[in-house]
């Protein structure tokens, strides 16, 4: 491969990675910013990409944001690589905060606090999917409520910035082709007419 790595990060860094970024933050966010820019796409199609998957990082389905981003972008007709990348915004630094905030907006919007499940014993049967989601249950409820409150809001942001955003780079893109093309043109008939 001819960028690849000379010798393969062992699992304990790649997992550093993952949680902090060897440069910085705003490295990645800039990287991210770019990949979704350089995205061959219309503006809507981008930023409801994005948008899905923001609103698909609110939601407690860990481990499906990816399958739920692209349902969501399939939808609205959004772009499935930028709702990929818009995945991001769900990473295990924002977790928290967004799992306490969907859960206490679910809870607001419920009215009151769903009462805890009495602990059953578990025994390896057919009971412990039941028992396990009833177990749950009154935690997940509002976390799926207030996640898709401030995922729909969250979205609804994301895509009006990033729409104004791929509007604003896809046209300076566009003059700036046109003129180089110009540039090219007027070159080539300089030396046509030598």
């Amino acid at each position: 491969m001819l960028f690849g790595r000379r010798t393969r990060p062992r699992w304990m860094e790649r997992l550093r990675i993952a949680l902090w970024p060897r440069r910085s933050f705003g490295r990645s966010f800039s990287y991210y910013k770019h990949r979704v820019m350089r995205l061959e796409a219309s503006p809507h199609a981008i930023a409801a990409g994005v948008a899905a998957g923001a609103f698909a990082s609110c939601t407690p389905l860990v481990g499906f944001h990816f399958i739920l981003s692209f349902v969501v972008a399939w939808v609205i007709g959004g772009s499935m690589i930028a709702a990929a990348i818009g995945t991001a915004v769900g990473n295990p630094l924002t977790f928290p905060l967004i799992w306490v905030s969907s859960f206490q907006v679910g809870e607001l919007i419920l009215g009151s606090n769903p009462a805890a499940a009495s602990p059953h014993e578990l025994t390896l049967s057919i009971d412990l999917i039941t028992t396990s989601i009833a177990t749950f249950w009154p935690t997940l409820k509002p976390m799926f409520l207030g996640g898709f409150v401030i995922g729909t809001i969250l979205g609804g942001i994301l895509y009006l910035l990033v729409r104004s955003a791929v509007v604003v780079s896809q046209n300076m893109r566009a003059e700036r082709l046109a003129r180089h093309a110009q540039e090219r043109q007027r070159v080539l008939n300089d030396t046509m007419d030598a």
